[in-house]
C-alpha cells in the first residue's frame, strides 16, 4: 500500500473517531432549559448545547421554563381589604430562572439545579413573600376596588415584589378567582371581622333597600297604569249610561212637562178664585198675629232692660262700697304693720342699747378690779420696799463697813441693769416693755434703798459726832459689840450683795438669752407673757363679776326679802326675767294711771264694781285652754270686738293703745307669765 493511502486513511480515521467522539460527549439542550457544567476551574452555562468530558466535566440540566405559583387566601385567612372585608383570592405567579449566565448559577447554588424548577420548591421559596405583598397591596385597596383595579392590583403586587427575585424573574400575576368571604367564615370576635361584618352588612342593607324600593317602584307603577285604565273604562261606560239616561230623562221630561202644563192650566183657573180668597184672610191674621208678638216681645224687652239694668246699678254700687271698705282696712292695717315695725325696731334698738351698756358697765367693772389689783400690789411692793429700807436704815446704823459694800454692790448692780438695758433693745416689745418693767421696779427699789443710805448716812454722822462722848464711856463695852456686830453685818452685807449681783446676773443673763433667742422661740416666750398678762386680766374680770353678783344678791336680797318668788332659769337669767318683769309692772301701772282710756275700760274692774275674772270667764267659756295660750293681745280684742258690738270704739282704743306698747303680737301666755312674776 501507498504510505499516503495509509496516512490518508489514518487521518480519516482519526476524524471519524473524532467526529464519533464529539457526538458521543456532546450534550444538547432543548428550549426551556439550560445546560450547567462544572469544570475544574469555572461553571460554565450554556443555553444550546456542549462537550461534557466525562470524569472532568460534571453536567446538569436545569428547567428555565415559566413555572406558575398559585397563592389562595379563602374563609378566615381570606384577603382584608382597606375597608375590613375579607375577600376570598386565588391569584397566580407566573416565575422563571432569569435566562442569563449569572442568574442561572445563583440560582443553582442557592437552590440547586433539581429544585429550581421543583413546584413545591417555587412553592416553598416565594409563598411567604408574594403572600405578604399581596396582603400589603390588598390593605390599601377597599374591597369594591378589587373589582374595579384589578389591573392596579396586579401592577402594585408585581411592583411590590419586583421583577428580580435572586435569579428567579416575575413574569407576570392573574387574579384567577375573587369573591366575597361569606358571613358565616368570618370571626365575630375579630375586631377586623368585625368592622368587616359592620360594614358588609351596611352595604347590603341599603341595597336591598334600594331593590325592595325598585321593585316596588315596579308594582306600583304597574297597578297604576292598571287603575288608570280602568278608570278610563269606567269613565268611558259612565258616560255611556249618562248619554243614555239623559235621552230617556229629557224624553220623560218633555212628555211630563207637557201633561203638567196641560193640568196646570186647568187647575190654575180653578184655584185662581179661592186662591185669591185664602191669601186675603192669610195675610190679614199672619199681619195680627205679627202685631200682637211685637207688641209682647217689646214689653218683655222693655222689662228685661230695666230689670237687668238695676241690677247692674246696684252690683256697682255694692262693688264700689265694698273696693272703699277694702280700701280704707287695706290703709289702716299698712298704717298698723309699718307702726308695728317702727315700734319692733325701737324696741330693737333699746334691747341692744341695753346689752351694750351692760357690757360697757361689765367691762368697768373689771377695769376698776384690775385697777384695784395693781393698786393692792403697788401698796403691797411699797410695803416691801419700806421694810427692806427700815433694815437697810438699821444696818447703815449699826456697821459703816456695811455700808461701803451695800452701796458698791449696789452700783455694780446699776452697771449691770445697764448692760442688760442695752441688749435689752434688740427683743421684741412686748417682751421689753416688760422685762423694762422690772428694771424700772428694780431701779426704783434699789434707788429709794441708796437714798435711804445716805439719809441714815448723815444721820448716823450727826448720832455719832453727838454720841461720841457718851460712846467713849462705854467704849470698852461696846467695842466687842461691835466686833460681833461687825461681822454678823459683813456677813448680812455680803449676803445683800451676793443677792444683788445674782438678780443683775440673773437679769444679764435673761437679756442676752432674749437677744439670743430666734424668731420662733421669741414669739413663744412673747406668747407665754401674754397669756400670764390675760390670765390675770380674766382672774380680775371674774373677781369683778363675782362681786357684782355679790352686789346684785344683796340688792335682790335686802329687795325681795319677804315675796315669795319661784326661780326658773339659770343665775343670770334669773335677774333678767326678775328686772323684766319688775319693769313691765311698772310700765302697766304708768300706763293705767296716765291713760284716760285705760281708766275708763278698767274703771269698774279697779275699782271693784264689776269682776275681771267673771267677764274674762263669760268671754272665754267657749274658748279652749289651747286656744287661750295660742291667743295674742290683738286677737283677743278682734274676738271682743267681734262679740260685744257696744263696746267696738272702746276695744279699739285698747286695740291701738297695745299696739304703741308693742304688745299687740304678745301671747297672753307669756303677759301671764310676766303678771305673775
Amino acid at each position: 500500500m501507498n504510505p499516503m493511502t495509509v496516512g490518508i486513511g489514518v487521518l480519516v480515521a482519526v476524524c471519524l473517531l473524532a467526529v464519533l467522539a464529539v457526538s458521543l460527549l456532546f450534550r444538547k439542550v432543548e428550549q426551556g432549559k439550560a445546560l450547567i457544567v462544572s469544570k475544574l476551574r469555572r461553571v460554565d452555562v450554556t443555553f444550546t448545547g456542549q462537550v461534557v468530558l466525562p470524569v472532568l466535566h460534571k453536567a446538569e440540566v436545569m428547567d428555565i421554563s415559566v413555572k406558575t405559583i398559585e397563592i389562595t387566601r379563602a374563609g378566615r385567612d381570606g384577603l382584608i381589604c382597606r375597608d375590613n372585608i375579607r375577600a376570598d383570592i386565588r391569584i397566580s405567579f407566573f416565575v422563571k430562572v432569569n435566562k442569563t449566565v449569572e442568574d442561572v448559577i445563583k440560582v443553582a447554588q442557592a437552590v440547586g439545579t433539581a429544585r429550581a424548577s421543583d413546584q413545591k420548591t417555587l412553592q416553598e421559596l416565594f409563598h411567604a413573600k408574594f403572600s405578604e405583598a399581596l396582603k400589603t397591596v390588598g390593605k390599601q385597596l377597599d374591597f369594591t376596588d378589587l373589582y374595579t383595579k384589578r389591573e392596579e392590583l396586579r401592577y402594585k403586587i408585581i411592583e411590590l415584589i419586583g421583577v428580580d427575585l435572586n435569579g428567579y424573574h416575575l413574569e407576570d400575576a392573574a387574579i384567577d378567582y375573587l369573591e366575597q368571604t361569606p358571613l358565616t367564615q368570618l370571626d365575630p370576635a375579630n375586631v377586623l371581622d368585625a368592622q368587616g361584618i359592620r360594614k358588609i352588612t351596611e352595604l347590603t342593607v341599603v341595597e336591598h333597600v334600594r331593590t325592595n324600593e325598585a321593585q316596588r317602584t315596579e308594582e306600583k307603577e304597574i297597578t297604576r297604569q292598571n287603575v288608570d285604565a280602568r278608570e278610563a273604562i269606567l269613565e268611558l261606560e259612565r258616560r255611556q249610561a249618562d248619554a243614555e239616561i239623559k235621552q230617556k230623562r229629557e224624553i220623560d221630561t218633555v212628555r211630563a212637562r207637557e201633561e203638567a202644563e196641560t193640568a196646570r192650566v186647568v187647575e190654575e183657573e180653578r184655584l185662581r178664585a179661592q186662591g185669591a180668597f185664602l191669601a186675603t184672610e192669610e195675610k190679614l191674621g199672619v199681619q195680627r198675629e205679627n202685631q200682637a208678638r211685637e207688641v209682647a216681645v217689646a214689653a218683655k224687652n222693655r222689662e228685661r232692660v230695666i230689670a237687668v239694668e238695676n241690677e247692674r246699678i246696684e252690683k256697682d254700687r255694692m262693688l264700689e262700697v265694698i273696693a272703699r271698705e277694702r280700701e280704707t282696712q287695706l290703709t289702716r292695717i299698712a298704717a298698723e304693720k309699718e307702726v308695728e315695725a317702727e315700734k319692733r325696731e325701737i324696741a330693737e334698738v333699746i334691747r341692744e342699747r341695753v346689752a351694750v351698756d351692760c357690757t360697757v358697765a361689765e367691762q368697768e367693772e373689771a377695769i376698776k378690779k384690775l385697777r384695784a389689783v395693781q393698786e393692792a400690789e403697788r401698796q403691797r411692793q411699797a410695803v416691801v420696799i419700806a421694810a427692806e429700807a427700815e433694815a437697810q436704815e438699821l444696818l447703815v446704823k449699826d456697821i459703816k463697813a456695811a455700808e461701803a459694800a451695800e452701796q458698791a454692790a449696789v452700783h455694780r448692780a446699776a452697771e449691770e441693769l445697764t448692760l442688760a438695758e442695752a441688749r435689752m433693745k434688740c427683743a421684741d416689745l412686748d417682751a421689753q416693755a416688760k422685762l423694762r418693767l422690772a428694771e424700772g421696779v428694780q431701779a426704783e427699789a434699789a434707788a429709794e434703798g441708796l437714798a435711804a443710805v445716805r439719809v441714815r448716812d448723815k444721820e448716823a454722822e450727826v448720832i455719832e459726832k453727838a454720841g461720841r462722848a457718851e460712846a467713849e464711856a462705854a467704849e470698852a463695852r461696846m467695842r466687842a459689840e461691835a466686833e460681833g456686830t461687825r461681822a454678823q453685818a459683813l456677813a448680812e452685807a455680803e449676803g445683800i450683795g451676793e443677792k444683788l449681783k445674782a438678780e443683775a446676773a440673773g437679769l444679764t443673763e435673761k437679756a442676752a438669752a432674749m437677744a439670743a433667742l430666734d424668731d420662733a422661740s421669741r414669739g413663744h416666750e412673747e406668747y407665754r407673757l401674754r397669756l400670764a398678762a390675760e390670765k390675770d386680766i380674766r382672774l380680775a374680770g371674774l373677781d369683778a363679776q363675782r362681786q357684782i353678783a355679790e352686789a346684785q344678791a344683796t340688792v335682790l336680797a335686802t329687795g325681795l326679802e319677804n315675796a315669795d318668788i319661784d326661780i326658773v332659769g339659770g343665775e343670770s337669767v334669773f335677774f333678767d326675767r326678775l328686772v323684766s318683769a319688775i319693769s313691765f309692772g311698772k310700765g302697766v301701772d304708768g300706763f293705767v294711771e296716765n291713760s284716760a282710756t285705760a281708766r275708763a275700760l278698767a274703771g269698774p274692774w279697779l275699782d271693784g264694781g264689776a269682776s275681771f275674772t267673771d267677764d274674762l270667764g263669760h268671754i272665754f267659756g267657749s274658748v279652749s285652754t289651747a286656744d287661750v295660750r295660742d291667743l295674742t293681745v290683738s286677737a283677743l280684742l278682734m274676738k271682743l270686738m267681734k262679740s260685744d258690738a257696744a263696746n267696738t270704739g272702746q276695744f279699739q282704743q285698747l286695740l291701738e293703745r297695745a299696739g304703741e306698747l308693742g304688745l299687740a303680737d304678745t301671747s297672753l301666755a307669756s303677759v301671764n307669765g310676766s303678771a305673775r312674776g
